[in-house]
């Protein structure tokens, strides 16, 4: 598998450095205890046959931590008590089977040495290498248990990243099927009226709509000033319907218009400023789109004129396109993004939108 590849580069390295390091600490460990221990330290160790060669330590210390090592990365299972019983048995068998294997190997190409092979002179050493080794286990142990939870951290990541970008994906993609609903529903009344060069015009400027949001990656930020252009587009399809009867403007700092924003989000707002207000007045209507920055916040807020008589009762179908805003600044930021729509004053709807500040 491509991702574990650097895991295990990166663990024979760390393992590597770890090995070196408690090697190093435990023959310091050794040596100044071997200090303190004075002559009878040394008288000691004049008889024993253990670090009798330094060219048999540098073959058969590696060696024994290669091997046990590699018991360890095999043998390990998920239950905590059962690796530290693992490493203590493996230790004791790998330091062992050196020591006897040494004392072999001494025996054979050291004889004119006159060297101590009795194991109880040479017990403690046998038992210090046991220490050591265990030692090493439970390092190399605790080493791979970190790779283990960085791996299912990495994997679980990227499992939850797929499944955010899924529903990114679907979240997304009922906007247009309702949008699209709504925008025929207005072609079908344009030629009702007798109005079919408008009625082109707006199928033209549907098509080229369509055409651009089915590009967006939806689990792609864009900035404000990209989703505004888009919304441009949207607002031409409703214009050629109600251009005697809806006024739009925008109230947006140029500085705050390279904030970055998930695609598409202010499409469904429009369009229900746009159908609960315009679609249900038989007046001029009033749609206005703020942006302000603040401090690491941005607030965007979309208002528009309704009927009086709709300031208590929400009417249906009003839910549709705001909960679908609501449930994508869930999915995109958690507990930090932030969705709220409903009357702002007699006569006045308003969809409020509050996300982190982010640029590119």
């Amino acid at each position: 598998m491509e991702d574990g590849m650097p895991t295990r580069k990166s663990l024979f390295g760390e393992a590597f450095r770890l090995g070196i390091t408690h090697l190093f600490l435990a023959a310091l460990f050794y040596g100044v205890a071997a200090y303190f221990s004075g002559a009878e330290l040394k008288e000691d160790s004049s008889k024993s046959f253990v670090g009798h060669s330094g060219m048999v330590n540098l073959v058969s210390g590696p060696l024994s931590f290669s091997i046990m090592s590699i018991a360890v990365w095999y043998l390990r299972g998920d239950r905590m008590i059962y690796n530290v019983i693992m490493c203590f048995l493996i230790s004791a068998f790998v330091s062992v089977a050196d020591f006897f294997l040494t004392m072999e190997f001494y025996k054979t190409f050291y004889v004119a040495d006159n060297l101590n092979f009795s194991v109880g002179d040479n017990i403690k050493e046998l038992f210090m290498c046991w220490a050591v080794y265990f030692g090493w286990s439970i390092v190399f142990l605790t080493l791979l248990y970190s790779f283990d939870v960085r791996d299912r951290e990495r994997r679980l990541a990227a499992v939850r990243e797929e499944a955010l970008s899924a529903q990114m994906r679907a979240l997304r993609y009922q906007v247009n099927p309702h949008f699209l609903f709504n925008t025929l529903n207005s072609i079908a009344g344009l030629i009702e009226e007798g109005s079919a060069t408008r009625a082109e015009r707006m199928v033209l400027s549907l098509s080229t709509f369509l055409r651009t949001t089915l590009t967006l990656d939806p689990f792609h930020d864009v900035r404000l000033s990209e989703e505004l252009t888009l919304q441009e587009e949207y607002l031409e399809i409703e214009h050629e319907r109600f251009s005697d009867r809806m006024t739009f403007h925008i109230d947006i700092p140029d500085d705050v218009r390279h904030a970055l924003v998930p695609s598409l989000i202010l499409q469904p707002l429009i369009e229900n400023a746009i159908k609960h207000g315009v679609g249900a007045m038989a007046g001029k209507v009033s749609i206005s789109l703020s942006a302000r920055r603040e401090t690491d916040r941005l607030r965007v807020i979309v208002e528009n004129d309704m009927p009086m008589e709709t300031v208590g009762p929400k009417p249906a179908g009003m839910g549709v396109g705001l909960k679908n805003v609501a449930d994508r600044l869930r999915a995109r930021f958690q507990d930090d993004g932030r969705f709220s729509a409903g009357p702002a004053a007699p006569g006045v709807y308003r969809a409020a939108l509050d996300m982190p500040w982010r640029t590119e």
